[in-house]
């Protein structure tokens, strides 16, 4: 079953975990679970983007619902058995729902959810594991990197724009075939520079800054004016030697603009191609909370608000071409007259 979903906005060796609230509706007898078990990805929290998109929905779902919960954070160098271990043991003491933050913890999801059937599963950017217990929290990103690419091709005085992903994996790939068609549908005789970071995720592509500086520093030499990231952590890289270089950067999953850790930054960020992880996370915390876990696919796309384009910056909404632009791509694509590639 595919859901679209209209979002609102220890474990392991090495791992550090923080707790959340208690009480509420736990002592009402409508919630047994210890609450919310959260799994991070590599990164963790602080990393401006994926994560802490997770992170915020963690903390609204325990302020309403008052169920608290743990969140986990992934050791360096970790196995897949140390995952395992970690969501095996966040079921075994009773945490409902846990959730793994990205596809990495699939094998771990699929795992523990055949050992404990009453607990509610969820995986965030994955949908291979099939279980009446389990729910993959999907996203269109190739949707949002469209419009990346529409608003990255229209601002550009180079004709010349760049997309760095961290790891060289499907889901990367869905967001570089997206920003290419978005910005070869403005011009298709603009140059799109492409980057993969590194092979596998153990190697840093979402948890190394130095990668991402270094790679935007490539694409800037050649001549990009616009760089816009799918790298986690490394992407605070390439928005750093986009704003010291003074041309635009484009962030990803959160709206990064708004991001403290970034706000050195913040006028050189043209934008972000944003996925509504908090409110997938909010959501199916609810599901579990009222009785009724939702699983299956539950995918957020443009239509259903689940993926966007931020447009913070005060500076890009005096942008009135580019801003148009935008916005003729989003509705373009909510009618169905464009269909975004996934690779």
């Amino acid at each position: 079953m595919t859901v679209a979903v209209v979002a609102l906005a220890a474990a392991g060796c090495g791992e550090s975990s923080k707790s959340a609230n208690t009480g509420g509706d736990k002592e009402s007898g409508t919630y047994s679970g210890k609450g919310i078990g959260l799994a991070y990805d590599i990164g963790g929290e602080g990393d401006q983007s994926f994560n802490d998109a997770a992170h915020a929905g963690f903390v609204k779902a325990d302020k309403d619902f008052g169920i608290g919960g743990q969140t986990f954070e992934p050791a360096d160098g970790e196995s897949e058995a140390d995952k395992a271990q970690r969501i095996e043991n966040l079921a075994k003491q009773g945490y409902n729902p846990v959730i793994g933050v990205g596809y990495i913890y699939a094998p771990a999801i699929k795992e523990a959810a055949a050992k404990y059937p009453d607990t509610t599963f969820g995986i965030i950017d994955d949908e291979s594991v099939t279980a009446k217990n389990v729910a993959s929290l999907v996203f269109s990103e190739e949707q949002a990197s469209y419009l990346a690419g529409v608003a990255a091709a229209s601002a550009s005085k180079t004709d010349t724009v760049g997309f760095i992903g961290g790891v060289d994996i499907p889901l990367i790939h869905k967001f570089g075939a997206g920003f290419e068609q978005g910005a070869k549908s403005v011009d298709p005789k603009v140059k799109v520079i492409k980057k993969i970071l590194t092979s596998t995720a153990q190697e840093g592509g979402f948890s190394s800054p130095d990668k991402g500086r270094e790679a935007a520093n490539g694409q800037i030499e050649a001549g990009a004016d616009v760089l816009y990231h799918a790298a986690g952590l490394s992407g605070q890289g390439v928005i750093s030697e986009a704003a010291k270089n003074k041309v635009w950067a484009i962030g990803v999953d959160s709206d990064q603009y708004k991001q403290d850790a970034l706000k050195e930054y913040k006028d050189y960020i043209l934008g972000s191609a944003t996925k509504n992880v908090d409110g997938m996370v909010y959501e199916l915390a609810k599901s579990v909370h009222e009785g009724k876990p939702l699983s299956g696919t539950i995918r957020g796309d443009l239509k259903s608000n689940g993926v966007s384009f931020a447009d913070s910056n005060p500076k890009y909404k005096e942008m009135t071409e580019v801003v148009e632009a935008v916005e003729k791509a989003k509705k373009d694509i909510i009618d169905g007259k464009v269909t975004v590639k996934t690779s």
